[in-house]
């Protein structure tokens, strides 16, 4: 890289699970279309890379959300019948 030569910026994060899935779906079209330059796909896999490990973050949180009010409530939709 030389001096003049700036970094690009980093693109940023997603608002929301469901936008970062939006736009993870319209890389993997675009990627499954093959009509990416290589440079294109290259930067559009590691943006993918990087919003896979968003949504995978955020479902975790959730699902640790989700065993923490289970636990807090003590029963089950089937002790519930």
């Amino acid at each position: 890289m030389s001096a003049t030569q700036k970094p690009a910026p980093l693109p940023p994060v997603p608002a929301s699970y469901e936008t970062a899935l939006e736009e993870l779906e319209r890389l993997v079209a675009a990627m499954e279309g093959q009509q990416l330059p290589l440079e294109q796909l290259l930067a559009a896999y590691k943006r993918g890379a990087e919003l896979l490990a968003y949504c995978r973050g955020q479902l975790q949180a959730i699902e640790q959300q989700v065993k923490v009010l289970d636990s807090e409530g003590g029963s089950t939709e089937e002790e519930e019948s």
